[in-house]
């Protein structure tokens, strides 16, 4: 397949007319369209106005799709336990498929082509299979909860861990290695330090298996894990051994000196999701000393629930502008950076090789934007438009690893029109499970 069109190769390249051909799975020739032609004369064009690496969700809750817009105006642990916390304990099997479903339709509509999911204590395997069908990229993790937890959702820790396990055998490296697996506890208010230290242990023990949790992303979380363990919260993970380069460790709001130089000492990632953490008001992450101590950051957009839009444009435009004006500098974060931290950062914290650039050699992962917009008129800068001024909705063709999922903006890797309206009709239950339970409480 031989695309061509403005071709945003990666933040520093840029070709205005520029193409590239796929074959299989991979990018086989990245140029100038002319020379491209020239190359290869028998390949059917397809032209976009802008083609551009896929985006990654650098931490996404697929399974919470169901509800959105259903604790707004929340502060972070009212809004956990008290809303969705109960919601994933309430879903049946086919319930959790059919909200993985709809998160992942959601991303690959908008350009997200992979993404970094902390699923539910239950029925993950059925999410597994959702993302394997939907056709895009994922590590994806079974959350593990051993204390302080709902009813339906609190675990023993070996049991936590075995079925962690079985899962890694299961698809850990399944649907032709687009779907891999993170252990994932779910916060250490939540996990007991065996089941902390089991999930180290875990991930060592399978090759490409990472780690993926939440740290230190509201202020009252740090001062139980602290009262808890006499430490911070990015002390406490790292001393069970869940800091380092195989580690995503979303959000990290709130960090000392000493947390950050742990972070930056073990290479650990960090997820910065700054709609989540504006909407839920627990803060703004301290991104620029985060770069400025080469500590990798990777963006994502959280669940539903709490930022109601997987659209990672809006995710960029939002970590650009919240680092100006917490800052109070103009300069900080620009388009250029980051575009990285939403594409090769993003990949290499989701612990795929060549993802994230176009580049012969590469895995074909590539999104095409329509610019035929007034709010794209006049386009000075395409990384800037599609940092500052693109939607998701403009997204026209998905691609993951060679395979076409969204094509003239229609989805052909699921339909579309039937997951929405079986969301919408589980959607209506939640919605009365809802109210019994805010009747019932006192």
């Amino acid at each position: 397949m031989l695309l061509s069109g403005t071709v945003i190769a990666d933040s520093r390249s840029v070709l205005d007319d520029g193409a590239l051909v796929v074959e299989g799975s991979e990018i086989a020739a990245v140029g100038d369209r002319s020379e491209i032609r020239d190359r290869y004369p028998d390949l059917e064009e397809h032209e976009h106005d802008i083609l551009a690496p896929g985006l990654v969700g650098g931490h996404i809750h697929s399974v919470q799709s169901l509800g959105r817009g259903i604790a707004d105006d929340s502060e972070l642990l009212e809004w956990l336990f008290e809303y969705v916390l109960p919601m994933e304990a309430s879903l049946s099997g086919d319930e959790m498929e059919i909200a993985a479903t709809l998160g992942y339709l959601e991303m690959i509509e908008s350009g997200t082509t992979t993404c970094i999911d902390h699923l539910s204590v239950n029925h993950a395997d059925r999410a597994f299979e959702a993302a394997g069908e939907s056709g895009i990229r994922g590590v994806l993790g079974k959350v593990m909860m051993d204390q302080r937890s709902p009813e339906g959702l609190l675990e023993e820790t070996e049991e936590a861990l075995a079925e962690s396990e079985r899962l890694i055998q299961r698809y850990h490296g399944s649907f032709e290695d687009r779907i891999r697996y993170a252990v994932t506890p779910r916060f250490a208010v939540s996990c007991t330090e065996e089941c902390l230290r089991g999930a180290r242990e875990l991930a060592d023990a399978y090759d490409g298996v990472r780690i993926h949790t939440h740290a230190s992303e509201n202020r009252g979380e740090i001062e139980t894990v602290e009262s808890d363990n006499d430490m911070r919260n990015i002390e406490w993970l790292d001393e069970v051994g869940l800091t380092g380069e195989d580690v995503v460790l979303a959000h990290c709001v709130w960090t000392n000196e000493r947390e950050r130089e742990i972070l930056a000492e073990t290479g650990t990632h960090v997820t910065y999701c700054p709609s989540s953490n504006m909407k839920l008001a627990s803060g703004v992450a301290p991104i620029m000393d985060y770069l400025e101590r080469g500590i990798p950051v990777a963006l994502g957009n959280d669940g539903p629930p709490c930022n109601n839009t997987l659209d990672p444009f809006t995710e960029m435009r939002q970590a650009s502008l919240l680092q100006k004006v917490d800052r109070l500098d103009p300069v900080a974060i620009p388009a250029e950076e980051i575009f990285e931290m939403a594409t090769i950062t993003g990949a290499e914290a989701a612990g795929f090789d060549k993802l994230g650039e176009l580049r012969p050699g590469w895995r074909a992962d590539i999104i095409g934007i329509d610019t035929d917009k007034t709010r794209a008129t006049p386009l000075h800068d395409p990384i800037s438009h599609l940092v500052f001024g693109a939607h998701g909705d403009d997204v026209e063709f998905t691609m993951v690893d060679g395979d076409v999922l969204v094509e003239n903006g229609e989805v052909r890797s699921l339909d579309a029109q039937e997951v929405r309206e079986e969301a919408s009709e589980i959607a209506l239950d939640l919605e009365a499970y809802r109210e019994q339970t805010d009747d019932a409480r006192p």
